[in-house]
């Protein structure tokens, strides 16, 4: 069972769907009937679709993970493939997010609506949101979250989806298993075994789920949001999006072109349907079995590549979020009538590189992140609030580019990975 070119057709039909309809009822959303359907129809039916996706990644990632290492083989090579990976995700994270802020710069969406600070929504979020989770984050020091790498209880680490110990975990047991080599194949086999029918739950999901499941999702966010809320926020909503297409377009474009040295129009027609899920998700940790199949069958990337880069990318390569990050800061600072320097700027760049790492691909993650950026260069978190009306419309485009990155690095690892065994094997034969 494989991701065809007829489901990536009717998921996008129900993306399409979904955003129509969610932007005729936005306007009546006040209206008993409107929330009826929205809380019994879109959500129930959005919910269940991510749930059934969110059911399987835990053991997607794991086992992937596992494989991943023990098809790598060699510890020194599985070195290599780490670092390079990191390498390409933190140069392109960066390279986001200095195009956002330079994008908001020139455009400069908050000059002139100063007033925005003292609407409703600033003193709400400033109530509730940094009283919780978030406050959390921001005082979680460097020193812990390295520690936190490593997982004190793996059962812990699972029950709460705690990615980067998973992957951690995954890691030290796939190293476990080349060094014991024959002894330990019988539970290989139980691994691949394993994969086989995970994977065949991921796909009927998609088969079954997908299409209808994706309509209920941004159905649901439409009307919630709908096109109303982008009208005040029209040049930041402006801003991030140019910023995420400059980025896809010419960013990916140029290392899929000229590192991989594949066309970009066949990677962008090959992973379709896992930027349709995204879209419709707005989490990268969802979309990551279809995701990890679709580079897998689409574009021909090595499983030992895939399973081991995209999951990886899940956790710690968030470009969509860093993009709306660096555009959001600016846009609040111009609000506030601050002008950042440039070592502020610089700093923005450093800090949301940084908790890119470790921070969990879920819907609406790209806040927590940005409230820890604007706490390190002055501005007020709570102006958060002003944003949050909008916000996830545009968590499903940066999620979509999120994972996008994850498929891009996986294809230029495994061209280059291709490319080295085939100079080995030359050199062998003369």
């Amino acid at each position: 069972m494989k991701v065809g070119n007829r489901l990536t057709v009717y998921i996008v039909i129900g993306l399409i769907a979904g955003i129509i309809i969610g932007s005729i009822f936005s306007p009546m959303a006040d209206q008993a009937w409107v929330q009826w359907i929205d809380q019994f129809v879109f959500n129930v039916v959005g919910q269940i679709f991510l749930n059934l996706i969110f059911m399987v990644v835990v053991p997607v990632v794991f086992i992937s993970i596992v494989l991943g290492v023990v098809g790598v083989g060699d510890p020194k090579t599985l070195g290599s493939l780490g670092i390079k990976t990191i390498a390409f995700y933190l140069t392109t994270t960066a390279i986001a997010i200095t195009v956002a802020i330079i994008i908001a710069l020139v455009l400069q969406p908050g000059e002139g609506q100063a007033e925005l600070l003292d609407s409703s929504e600033v003193e709400e979020y400033r109530e509730t949101e940094l009283e919780g989770e978030t406050g959390e984050a921001i005082d979680q020091s460097v020193d812990e979250t390295i520690i936190n790498l490593i997982p004190s209880n793996v059962i812990e680490a699972m029950g709460t989806a705690n990615m980067l110990q998973i992957i951690a975990f995954a890691i030290f047991i796939g190293i476990s298993l080349i060094a014991v080599q024959d002894k330990a194949k019988s539970v290989i086999k139980l691994f691949e075994e394993a994969n086989e029918v995970i994977m065949w739950i991921v796909l009927a999901i998609m088969k079954y789920f997908a299409p209808i499941g994706a309509f209920g999702l941004v159905a649901t966010a439409f009307t919630q949001a709908g096109f109303g809320a982008i009208q005040q926020l029209g040049m930041y909503f402006v801003c991030v999006l140019l910023g995420l297409f400059i980025h896809l377009l010419f960013v990916y474009g140029s290392v899929i072109k000229f590192i991989a040295r594949k066309p970009f129009i066949w990677f962008i027609k090959g992973f379709a349907p896992a930027m349709g899920v995204a879209f419709s998700t707005s989490s990268s940790s969802a979309t990551l079995p279809v995701s990890m199949e679709t580079a897998q069958n689409n574009l021909n990337v090595k499983k030992s590549v895939s399973s081991f880069v995209q999951p990886l990318g899940a956790t710690v390569n968030m470009d969509g979020t860093a993009i709306m990050q660096g555009v959001a800061t600016v846009f609040i600072a111009q609000l506030t009538g601050v002008d950042l320097t440039i070592m502020q700027m610089v700093t923005v760049v450093v800090i949301a590189t940084v908790a890119s790492i470790g921070t969990a691909g879920v819907p609406g993650v790209g806040l927590v992140m940005l409230a820890m950026v604007l706490t390190a260069v002055g501005l007020d978190p709570a102006a958060i609030g002003i944003i949050l009306g909008i916000d996830r419309l545009l968590d499903m485009t940066r999620t979509a580019v999120n994972i996008t990155g994850d498929a891009t690095i996986a294809v230029v690892l495994n061209e280059q990975q291709i490319r080295k065994e085939e100079k080995e094997k030359s050199a062998r034969q003369s």
